[in-house]
């Protein structure tokens, strides 16, 4: 997706605008919704992934090092190095973006699924056992729920490092605000646009947190008692 701007620089490059804001809101809104919608699918696949991968290291601790091991490199390789190297496979689009993203957030979701799971209480997992729950049943109606909130950690963690790495798919045409933070370099260093983008990346990362947040607080409820 490519953003087409009307506004021109002004003489004082302000570092805000509101001219362009008002000149620029369907453009605006348009790469808004475009990381949101990144971002949102990337987490959510990334989820659908890591989580079996936890489970699989939970049961069979012999896999624990080397799923961590590949996530990890996976991590550290850098962005722009993976876009590189998937583009001439994928694409030039969204699912190359997503690929990427998803990649990154998976050693998060991972490493604190993992740790929840790893601090249920063994006499919980017992008392599970004697009430003669399988391994499928155990984990459903109790390991998974106990280490929830350690995957919601991880999950929260891995939104906000989405939305900032979305920013990064404006080298294959899909970067939602980055987009409008790359174009704000190529006019001139036009402020007021790479203002803009950066800010509303920060808000869309805290409003995805508080609403990551609220949904947590609403699962676990015997974590309010607790803390009350």
């Amino acid at each position: 997706m490519s953003f087409h701007l009307s506004y021109r620089a002004d003489p004082g490059n302000p570092w805000f605008s509101w001219q362009y804001v008002r000149d620029n809101s369907d453009t605006i809104l348009a790469a808004l919704r475009e990381h949101a919608w990144l971002t949102g699918r990337a987490v959510l696949i990334a989820a659908l992934v890591a989580l079996p991968l936890a489970v699989a290291a939970y049961w069979f601790r012999s896999l624990a090092g080397p799923i961590l091991a590949l996530t990890g490199v996976l991590y550290t390789i850098p962005s722009l190095a993976l876009f590189a190297f998937l583009a001439p496979y994928l694409g030039i689009g969204a699912i190359t973006v997503l690929s990427v993203v998803v990649l990154y957030a998976l050693l998060v979701i991972v490493r604190n699924a993992m740790a929840g799971l790893n601090q249920v209480p063994p006499e919980v997992r017992e008392a599970a056992e004697g009430m003669g729950y399988g391994r499928w049943g155990r984990l459903f109606r109790v390991e998974l729920p106990l280490a929830l909130p350690g995957i919601l950690t991880g999950v929260r963690l891995a939104t906000v490092s989405t939305v900032a790495l979305v920013t990064v798919g404006v080298v294959v045409g899909r970067g939602g605000l980055g987009q409008l933070i790359f174009a704000g370099f190529q006019n001139n260093f036009y402020k007021a646009q790479i203002m803009t983008g950066t800010v509303l990346c920060v808000l869309l990362a805290l409003v995805l947190d508080l609403v990551l947040a609220g949904i947590g607080r609403l699962l676990t409820p015997w974590l309010r008692g607790r803390v009350s």
